[in-house]
């Protein structure tokens, strides 16, 4: 079997997605930053997008690595699909295949699905809130499984709980890509 395709490029939602905020301002998410460095470490280009001000995505994204660029959404409401085409534009993306959208946020995913983008929703993507802290186990997986349906109703390709899943994802993805689907 030959290799499956390498990817484009990884565009990830910033807040909710790569950032939890905490009571100290925020945090990396669980799985972030080991997910960027195998991306990285793979020359996949990664990006992140908002839909917040340039100050405060320079604040929320001050706690991932210097290396990677983000890209404010300013005029491009969601779920049209030019923030994603834009973010891409920034990397110097010359196609969409083989590009990927991660994010817990519905909006930015049906954007990423208008664009023609690989979409992966993640459906418990605030685990360390102190909401989901607050939480049952049984109401943390009825929540999860709400969110996964939700996203599936959506249309996102694949559905995973948080970043630490992401590697088993992208592989999925690739061996799709690998038999011809498109997204």
């Amino acid at each position: 079997m030959q290799d499956a395709p390498a990817f484009t490029a990884v565009l990830f939602g910033l807040r909710g997605c790569l950032v939890q905020a905490s009571a100290d301002g925020a945090l990396p998410a669980s799985g972030a930053l080991d997910s960027l460095h195998r991306l990285r470490a793979q020359q996949v280009p990664c990006i992140w997008l908002d839909d917040v001000s340039a100050a405060q995505g320079k604040r929320l994204s001050g706690v991932l690595p210097d290396w990677l660029p983000g890209h404010c959404v300013n005029g491009s409401k969601w779920p049209t699909p030019n923030a994603c085409w834009q973010a891409l534009m920034s990397l110097q993306s010359r196609c969409l295949e083989g590009c990927v959208l991660v994010s817990g946020e519905p909006l930015l995913l049906q954007s990423g699905l208008n664009a023609g983008l690989w979409t992966v929703g993640l459906a418990a993507c605030d685990q360390g809130s102190a909401q989901w802290q607050a939480l049952t186990r049984q109401e943390q997986e009825r929540a999860r499984g709400t969110a996964t349906l939700a996203l599936f109703g959506l249309g996102v390709h694949s559905v995973i709980d948080h970043l630490e899943s992401l590697d088993a994802c992208l592989t999925d993805i690739a061996q799709r890509r690998h038999k011809g689907e498109k997204p």
